[in-house]
Order: structure tokens, then C-alpha cells, then sequence
């Protein structure tokens, strides 16, 4: 019995050495952890239960029936952060280069049928470099394999993704259906074709780092959501953003102690929007000043400024949060913002999540660019996604709703629960300068006239009265009061019922 005992240990300790010491050092000295530091760092001590520790490739072509190391380049299990269960795989480059092999991929697909069985996120720490040659079309039957499995888990459990070294190929499109993806800065990069393609194909020059590195993908792409300096930064945040979430679609988020005056009021909020209605302002300082303890986890932080996506907790409870970014563009929407949005909110609605939206739009951006683009196509996304939306939604404008903006931006003809406005609203079809010149088109050329006409345009609609006449808002607030009267709309909307009418699925503007 000692024998076979002694025997499990030595084979276990081999697959805990992965592709032995000298890879393992050369995987530290790039400033890269090994796949099971990675393990130990996300999820609680002690709490990682290993699968398939033993699995070998079964591959016999050039030479690879001699190296066969256990666990073929991938370790994965579940565990714990903080309590709560997770699946998670991470590729272990150490080994054949964390080449998908089909066992490897037959791995990744286990856990994640069990998450889905089970009920439980799964997180992949990606390292590898693409599919493994020597198995030609079964490793890319394994690809696909796990991509079925990510639609299918998709809007059922959470899925996130860190990037932790080369992605590409193939490999890319596990991670981009999935509903987070963080990279770390310098030592991942995602790309279809690599530079060296890239150069043969249409003869550009360009490094890894610029065709697909966390800078290209966080400010360019919006492929990432965020990107961190390190291994340890990057798996603290993902330990952060599953606090944040339900555990699948038929829970609801966790609900964590708060100390924080559910009725504090905040006198500064009554200074925050500048008496020059052009004049910017910080709306990020809002979002700080309505969450609890001003804890704020934003979501693509880097792209789009223009539109603030993320998640705050009120009364202890998780809300997504949308906001107009007035600092950039003036808030203005847009084809990148509408896009960041609409993906934004359909994951909110997907898994239970309350959205709370803070409104300072003076409409879309206009201009060639945006035509050619198909702003018309990607703005209706986030009216799309708002509209189809059955989650409680909380609604707060606190100065310009101009145009179609004000609609999209979940006003209560897209079956808003609580619209607020600030008496510093202003809801109207457009801005006064601009109304009063086609309105009274004849007399432009008489500056005090269009002058006396503009002022009396704003008397007239830059307020939010008109619209809480006709009970399109359903309360002009004052700005202190924010915190108390969003978590109150909130606490009434807990147990809200909506369903949409019986259909397959929707056509969403794609």
C-alpha cells in the first residue's frame, strides 16, 4: 500500500512541475507566474479541487508519443473566491506552450459543462500558444468544441477571461464570446493574425504589442475591458469583479455589509452640474458619491470615455451603472459608446442585475465618420438593449436629454421604472440656440430677436417640468438627495415581475 501510495505522490508531483524547473524559471523571468500560482492567487486558500491531473494527449505522430506530460498543458478544477464557487482552467505554457491539444481541450470542456450543470462562473486564465500542430484538424475540432460550449454558457453563467500571454489563432474567439476579458500590460497580446502574417499578406510593419497588446485592446478595439500591470494585480480584480456578480441567471448577486447611510445626503451634489450649461463636469464623481463607501468597479475604463459603464453596490446590493461622461465629447453618444453600452446592459439584464443610469446627453455625435460608420445601426443597440431590458431600471438626468438620446438613454417610454430628473434638466428635441434658428429661420439676421427668442426657448423647455407635466419623469429631485431616493427606487422595484412576449431569440441590431 505505501508503494502505491508513494507512487500517486511521485506521479502528482511531476504534474505539478508542469514542464519542469528550467521552463518554469524562464516563465518567472518574463515577470509570468506558472498556471498553478495563477490557481492559488484567484481563488481562496486551500479551496482548489484539481480534475483530470493525470489527462495525456494520445497523439503518435512526429515523435509525440514520447512526450506525453500529465495534464497536457492545462490545469483546471473548481474552488472558492470568497465563499463562492467557480470553475476555472489555466493554461500552463510551460508545457508544449499551452498548445490546445484535443485533450486539452476536452478538459476545458468538462468544467465548463459542469458550470453550467452546477451553476457557477467559470473563469480561464489564458497562456498558449494556439492550436498544437502536430494534431492538425483534431486540435481545431477541440477549439470549436470549447466555443460551442461558450454560447451555450452564455447568459447562463458568467464567463471571464485573463489574457496572461500570447492568445492568437483560433484561440482568440473563446475569449471575445465570453463576458469579461482583462489583459496584463506587456506580456499578452490577442491577435488573428500575428505580425509576421500581417507583414506577408499586406506587408505592414508592426510589432505584437501594437497589432494586439493590452494598450491596442483597452483604448482601440474595446476587445478588453480592462488591463493590469501584473499577474497579481490582474487576479486580485477578477477576484474583485466576481464579488460584483450572481453566481448564474437564477440567482440574484450576492448581497455584502454596507456602512454606509442609506439616507446621507450629500450638500456638494447641489454644486455639481457648472450654471454654464456648456461647461463640463466630472459625472464619475456622482457615481462615487451614490454608491456605498464610493466603491465603483468600472468596465472598460479606457474606451469610449464618453459613456461610463461598471458596478456600485446600493443598501449592500449590486448595481450596473450607465452614465454620459460630460468631460468627453460632452457626453455626446456615439457609435464606440452606444456599443460599450448596449453590451453593457444586456449582461446587467442577462443576470438580474438593476441598472441605475445618470443622464447628460445633448444627442448623438454627428459628422461623415459616424454616418459611414452606422451610427443610426449601432445607436438603436443600446435602444435595443434598454428597451428588451425587464431588469429594474432607475433613471437620473441630471441636465441635458436632447433628441433621440433622451430616449435611448432609458427614458420611460423604454419602460423606465423611476425616472428622476434634477431641476437643472433640461429635456427637450434640441439645445435652444439651435431650435430657435430653424424655429424662427426668418429673422436670423436680427441678433436681439434670436437672442430674446433663445431666452424664451429655454424659459420654455430647459427644465424638466414639461416633461413631469406629462409624467414622463416621475420626480424632480434635489441632487443631495440622490443616494436616498435611487436606493429607495430600488428597494420598491425588488420584487418586480416583466416578461417578453414568447419568441427564439431577437434580432438585435448587429
Amino acid at each position: 500500500m505505501k508503494d502505491i501510495i508513494q507512487q500517486l505522490e511521485d506521479r502528482r508531483q511531476d504534474a505539478r512541475m508542469g514542464g519542469g524547473q528550467k521552463r518554469i524559471d524562464a516563465q518567472h523571468a518574463k515577470g509570468k507566474l506558472t498556471a498553478r500560482e495563477r490557481i492559488e492567487l484567484l481563488l481562496d486558500e486551500g479551496s482548489f479541487e484539481e480534475y483530470d491531473t493525470f489527462v495525456a494527449h494520445r497523439c503518435t505522430d512526429f515523435g509525440m508519443e514520447d512526450n506525453r506530460p500529465a495534464g497536457d498543458g492545462v490545469v483546471t478544477g473548481w474552488g472558492t473566491v470568497n465563499g463562492r464557487m467557480v470553475y476555472v482552467f489555466s493554461q500552463d505554457f510551460t508545457v508544449l506552450g499551452g498548445s490546445v491539444s484535443a485533450t486539452h481541450a476536452q478538459k476545458i470542456c468538462k468544467i465548463m459543462d459542469m458550470a453550467v450543470q452546477n451553476g457557477a462562473p467559470v473563469i480561464g486564465l489564458n497562456d498558449s500558444g494556439g492550436a498544437r500542430i502536430q494534431e492538425g484538424v483534431d486540435a481545431l475540432a477541440g477549439y470549436a468544441e470549447i466555443f460551442q460550449r461558450n454560447i451555450m454558457a452564455s447568459g447562463v453563467v458568467p464567463q471571464i477571461s485573463v489574457i496572461m500571454g500570447p492568445c492568437a489563432g483560433g484561440a482568440v474567439y473563446s475569449p471575445a464570446m465570453t463576458d469579461f476579458i482583462f489583459m496584463v500590460k506587456d506580456s499578452s497580446y490577442m491577435f488573428v493574425t500575428g505580425p509576421d502574417v500581417v507583414k506577408t499578406v499586406t506587408n505592414e510593419q508592426v510589432t505584437a504589442e501594437e497589432l494586439g497588446g493590452a494598450s491596442t485592446h483597452t483604448r482601440k478595439s474595446s476587445v478588453a475591458d480592462g488591463a493590469f500591470e501584473n499577474d497579481v494585480e490582474a487576479l486580485a480584480e477578477v477576484r474583485r469583479l466576481v464579488d460584483f456578480l450572481p453566481l448564474n441567471n437564477r440567482q440574484k448577486p450576492p448581497v455584502r455589509p454596507f456602512f454606509d447611510d442609506v439616507n446621507r445626503l450629500d450638500q456638494s451634489l447641489d454644486t455639481l452640474v457648472p450654471e454654464n450649461a456648456n461647461a463640463p463636469y466630472d459625472m464619475k464623481e456622482l457615481i462615487l458619491k451614490v454608491g456605498d463607501e464610493g466603491d465603483f468597479y468600472e468596465i472598460q475604463e479606457n474606451f469610449a470615455k464618453n459613456i461610463i459603464t461598471g458596478f456600485i453596490r446600493l443598501e449592500g446590493q449590486t448595481v450596473g451603472v450607465v452614465a454620459n461622461q460630460p468631460m468627453v465629447l460632452a457626453g455626446c453618444l456615439d457609435i464606440d459608446s452606444s456599443r460599450k453600452a448596449a453590451r453593457f446592459v444586456r449582461f446587467c439584464d442577462a443576470f438580474e442585475i438593476p441598472i441605475l443610469t445618470f443622464v447628460d446627453v445633448p444627442g448623438f455625435l454627428p459628422g461623415t465618420s459616424q454616418e459611414y460608420g452606422g451610427v443610426i445601426k449601432h445607436g438603436a443597440k443600446l435602444l435595443f438593449a434598454y428597451g428588451e431590458a425587464t431588469v429594474p431600471k432607475v433613471t437620473v438626468i441630471t441636465r441635458k436629454a436632447y433628441g433621440g438620446a433622451y430616449d435611448v438613454m432609458a427614458s420611460k417610454h423604454l419602460r423606465g421604472d423611476m425616472n428622476y430628473a434634477w431641476p437643472t434638466a433640461e429635456i427637450a428635441v434640441m439645445g435652444a440656440r439651435g431650435a430657435t434658428e430653424i424655429l424662427y429661420r426668418s429673422e436670423l439676421g436680427d441678433a436681439d430677436k434670436i437672442a430674446k427668442r433663445t431666452a424664451d426657448y429655454e424659459a420654455r423647455f430647459a427644465n424638466p417640468f414639461v416633461a413631469a407635466e406629462r409624467g414622463f419623469i416621475d420626480e424632480v429631485i434635489l441632487p443631495r438627495t440622490t443616494r436616498k431616493r435611487v436606493s429607495r427606487a430600488f428597494a420598491a422595484l425588488r420584487s418586480k415581475k416583466l416578461t417578453n412576449p414568447w419568441k427564439k431569440h431577437d434580432n438585435i441590431p448587429l
